[in-house]
């Protein structure tokens, strides 16, 4: 326990199918059926000195204890156990985004190679726009119409969406009009 005294507390349930490791240094490991997450929240990362705020596991939970007042504080409580409860939630049942190709003016033609989206003949261009997929868990696969992209991690997962979206971006043209390219249309929560 620290000198400090603690502000804002929060307890998370563990899943009895999910495995938490908590190191020293705040790099938590959460294992499950789907693979495994590595989150590293030491605090040179959150840009905060070590004696703010405590993960710990004890009793088949983690404990989140953190140490500053106000807004600050409870800005830090709430994202540090949100990205954990994402982190099991990820590892037991997965994430999925769709997006939907939409094109009227020439067909779009998508292709996964590697850990990249190629985008093809998008409004015509002869050079392909390319998306990154991001994290080693995630897979994006073309069906139709549709590009589906599942994972274990939520951010991983959300940003190679966000990617494939805003690699079709399209500036100086009147939006309502000209509706070409790739968008989000379902998320799995």
């Amino acid at each position: 326990m620290s000198i400090n005294q603690i502000i804002f507390k929060e307890e998370l349930n563990i899943p009895e199918e999910v495995s938490v490791d908590i190191s020293d240094d705040y790099v938590i490991k959460i294992k499950g059926e789907k693979g495994e997450i590595i989150k590293d929240f030491s605090p040179r990362k959150l840009n905060i000195s070590k004696n703010k705020y405590k993960i710990y596991k004890e009793d088949n939970k983690v404990i989140i204890e953190v140490y500053i007042k106000g807004k600050r504080g409870k800005s830090l409580l709430y994202t540090l156990s949100s990205k954990i409860k994402n982190s099991i939630k990820g590892v037991k049942e997965g994430y999925t985004y769709k997006l939907k190709i939409v094109n009227t003016h020439f067909p779009i033609n998508v292709k996964v190679k590697g850990d990249k989206v190629y985008i093809e003949n998008f409004i015509g261009e002869r050079a392909p726009r390319i998306a990154k997929i991001m994290g080693k868990y995630t897979q994006v696969k073309v069906e139709g119409e549709d590009i589906i992209v599942n994972g274990i991690d939520k951010d991983e997962v959300s940003q190679t969406a966000f990617n494939i979206q805003l690699a079709t971006k399209i500036k100086d043209k009147d939006p309502r009009k000209f509706l070409d390219g790739i968008y989000v249309y379902y998320k799995e929560k």
